[in-house]
C-alpha cells in the first residue's frame, strides 16, 4: 500500500521528535560514563600515605653533588655552580641562552618568540657565553668542596 503524503508540519514534528529522542539517548550515556568514572575514582584525602607515595617521584640528580660533577681544565664544575653562573646573567640574555642550548631554539626562533632582532639573540648569546665562561673560571675553586 502506498502512504499518504505527508504534510510539511507532520515531517517537522517527527524530525523533532527524533532529534529530542537522540539527544535524551545521548545525555543517558554521558550520565552513566561519568557515574562509571566517578566509582572508579577517589578523592586525595581518601589515598593513604603510601597511596600518595605512588602518586610523584623525586628527582635526586642535583641532591649530592658527589659523581654529579665534572673536571674542565682542571676545574670542577658542579650543577649548582653553573646554576649560580646562569643566575648572575640578566633576565633577558639567560631567557636567550636557555632557549638556545637547553629547548634546541635557533637564533631566528627565539628572535621571533622574543619579537628582537635576530641579530641582538646572536649578540646575547655569545656576549652571554663570554661572561658565563669568565664565572666559570674564577669560581669554579671556590664551590670546589
Amino acid at each position: 500500500m502506498i502512504e499518504p503524503d505527508r504534510t510539511e508540519w507532520q515531517v517537522r514534528c517527527a524530525f523533532n521528535a527524533f532529534c529530542k529522542r537522540v539527544l535524551k539517548n545521548e545525555a543517558i550515556n554521558i550520565y552513566n560514563e561519568r557515574r562509571q568514572q566517578q566509582a572508579k575514582e577517589l578523592t586525595f584525602s581518601d589515598l593513604t600515605p603510601q597511596e600518595e607515595n605512588q602518586l610523584f617521584t623525586l628527582d635526586k640528580q642535583y641532591e649530592g653533588e658527589e659523581g654529579q660533577s665534572f673536571q674542565v681544565a682542571g676545574k670542577k664544575i658542579t650543577p649548582k655552580l653553573l646554576a649560580e653562573a646562569l643566575h648572575t646573567l640578566p633576565k633577558e640574555k639567560r631567557k636567550t641562552v636557555l632557549l638556545y642550548y637547553f629547548f634546541d631554539k635557533s637564533d631566528v626562533e627565539i628572535a621571533e618568540l622574543l619579537d628582537i632582532p635576530r641579530s641582538t639573540v646572536q649578540y646575547r648569546r655569545t656576549s652571554s657565553f663570554k661572561r658565563l665562561k669568565r664565572f666559570l673560571e674564577e669560581h669554579a675553586d671556590e664551590w670546589d668542596d
